[in-house]
């Protein structure tokens, strides 16, 4: 391949059959799709959308992208792509960390899984090698241990652990994969896939070797500009200028709580109150903040490292308490107990599931608990905010104990087992996160259209909505929001491909990725490229959705966003208009109603 940024070395990995071929990335795929998502698409459509995501023939892909490992500023993603368990839609989750900077220094463009290793196993990536070795003696244990095993046996100099907890084990349909501890690809379930193949770890040695660009001075020029937005110290939006870097993620716990668009108790109210500022990140900041933490060639430093100091919890050292989580099991759940929250994220971490999701199963069951539906199927129930009982819950969860058993299956088999399905606060399977689209009118149609299910980052809206960018809108006002979704679903695709963190997109867009993309590749790159190269990579994705049985009429919401009128300041009185933001989107896309029609994806070179 004679494209710059790229090693060029993909590992094609057989658990069933014991092998690991390297093999080249072909050329038409990476200047198609980039790489990470994108590219990591493309495996997973060609091994084709009928596929079970428990069979061995599934396949899971670790991704990274062109600029992967190299200096440009937050460059430390690696995409997990394969089939949901959860939704059974096409997925991709990402994780910071030094994970996806460590698989490109050892010399691969990633590692594409397939079949059911007879034992647990683990892989060994190093110098442009691939090793199935067992995993015996890690399995079994949670992620915190599984790392610092790893770490013992090959030093934690240059290494990475990349691991599944007892949640991914034990086929939990949200478990996740986590690497140094804390940094987790969350969604879909991506490590219930791992658990279904045998796969435990995956354990990276190589010593920082930074990707060299096609052009340098060209790469040197386009990193600096994209560098100068980040840290721009007149734009109190810039990434390391605004809250980011000062709060954390969790600095939209107090905006969303005061404007009526934070999802409270199973989203029947849009506020927490001011039990929301108990869990914010400015009440982190003053109370259990120790340390600033970062990724890969990241100048940001969002995660905020806490120590819990009393209480039964104390003691206990994690990173970090981000919104979403803390959201989920906190504003969702009715519980305002920062540490709490904490030791909850933590599980999280350590068993190895995706919080947001937790969050949702735990408020489901309190709904059902309140309205007496609990009672009529036998359990014993969960108040809100009962923190020992919420603990007892996770536990039997990962478990699959009793009713952990049926929750351990996600909302939609969580609603049905109460027999009440309209209290799944849910898109395509998937819990949708902590923006409430009757206070913030973008997320309802993203979170309608996004193809892996209940999603923010398809298209986060909320840097337009609530003002994080130049482009603003007015939260309240849906129109304009199908086509403002369009565009940052493309561009997000795109970043997503190279793979560049999302909060970059607060100061950077599409004039910056084209720069060090066409720099570091050594293709020219316009602002139409990047646009058309993410709408590629989107149609992608809705084409396997149809052939996987996603057809008309696939792209709802709860009708709890649309029928029922907030009840809190901010956004008091308003429902979601979701069928007219629909229309507005499916024009911009040329879909009809869900569908991509053939000649949309000729005329993208999809097919």
């Amino acid at each position: 391949m004679q494209l710059g940024g790229y090693a060029n070395r993909m590992a094609h990995v057989d658990l069933s059959a014991g092998t690991a071929q390297n093999r080249p990335v072909p050329e038409e795929w990476a200047r198609k799709y980039v790489g990470a998502r994108g590219l990591g698409v493309r495996y997973v459509f060609e091994n084709g959308p009928g596929v079970d995501p428990l069979s061995p023939a599934n396949l899971l892909c670790f991704m990274n992208g062109p600029l992967t490992g190299s200096a440009a500023s937050m460059s430390g993603r690696l995409a997990v792509v394969t089939k949901s368990p959860l939704t059974g839609t096409i997925t991709d989750s990402h994780q910071g960390g030094w994970s996806a900077a460590r698989l490109r220094w050892a010399g691969f463009d990633g590692l594409v899984i397939s079949g059911r290793a007879d034992r647990p196993a683990y892989l060994y990536v190093a110098d442009g090698t691939v090793e199935i070795r067992d995993a015996a003696e890690v399995w079994g244990k949670g992620v915190h241990d599984t790392v610092a095993h790893f770490r013992e046996k090959y030093g934690a100099d240059d290494l990475t652990v990349i691991a599944i907890g007892q949640a991914g084990e034990n086929l939990v349909r949200f478990a996740s994969w986590l690497n140094e501890d804390d940094r987790a690809a969350g969604r879909g379930g991506t490590g219930c896939v791992g658990g279904s193949k045998n796969l435990k770890a995956i354990v990276v040695k190589a010593p920082k070797a930074l990707t060299a660009p096609a052009d340098a001075d060209a790469f040197r020029a386009a990193r600096q500009r994209a560098l100068a937005t980040i840290m721009d110290e007149k734009n109190i939006t810039a990434p390391r200028k605004g809250g980011l870097s000062v709060y954390g993620t969790n600095v939209l716990m107090n905006i969303t709580n005061t404007m009526g668009g934070l999802p409270t108790r199973n989203s029947q109210l849009t506020s927490f109150g001011e039990s929301g500022e108990k869990i914010a990140g400015e009440y982190v900041n003053e109370h259990i903040l120790v340390d600033d933490p970062t990724c890969h060639a990241c100048p940001v430093a969002c995660k905020k490292e806490v120590e819990i100091k009393d209480g039964p919890f104390a003691g206990l050292r994690m990173e970090s308490v981000e919104y979403e989580p803390a959201w989920a099991v906190g504003a969702n759940c009715g519980n305002d107990d920062i540490n709490a929250v904490a030791k909850m994220i933590d599980m999280a971490n350590d068993h190895g599931f995706d919080a947001i999701e937790i969050g949702h199963l735990l408020s489901v069951y309190m709904e059902a608990t309140e309205r007496g539906w609990a009672g009529a199927t036998g359990d014993a129930g969960l108040a809100w905010g009962d923190v020992p009982g919420m603990l007892a819950v996770i536990a039997s969860i990962v478990a699959r104990e009793g009713l952990g058993d049926v929750l351990a299956n996600g909302v939609i088999a969580a609603t049905e087992h109460f027999g009440h399905p309209e209290i799944g606060m849910h898109c395509k399977g998937q819990g949708v996160p902590a923006y409430d689209p009757r206070g913030l009118k973008g997320m309802g149609v993203a979170y309608a259209t996004s193809n892996r299910g209940g999603c923010h980052l398809r298209a986060y809206t909320p840097a337009s909505e609530l003002g994080v960018i130049p482009m603003r809108t007015d939260p309240l006002e849906w129109k304009g929001k199908g086509e403002l979704t369009k565009l940052f679903q493309d561009l997000h695709a795109f970043s997503d491909s190279l793979d560049l963190c999302k909060f970059s997109a607060f100061a950077q867009g599409a004039e910056e990725y084209a720069a060090q993309y066409a720099a570091m590749v050594g293709v020219p790159c316009t602002v139409d490229d990047v646009l058309m190269i993410g709408e590629r990579i989107y149609n992608l994705e809705r084409r396997y959705n149809n052939l996987a049985g996603f057809g008309a009429g696939c792209d709802t919401l709860p009708a709890r966003f649309v029928n029922e009128p907030s009840t809190m300041p901010g956004s008091l009185g308003h429902v979601c208009e979701l069928d007219a933001m629909l229309t507005e989107y499916y024009a911009a896309r040329g879909w009809e109603n869900g569908v991509v029609p053939e000649s949309k994806l000729e005329a993208l070179g999809v097919v």
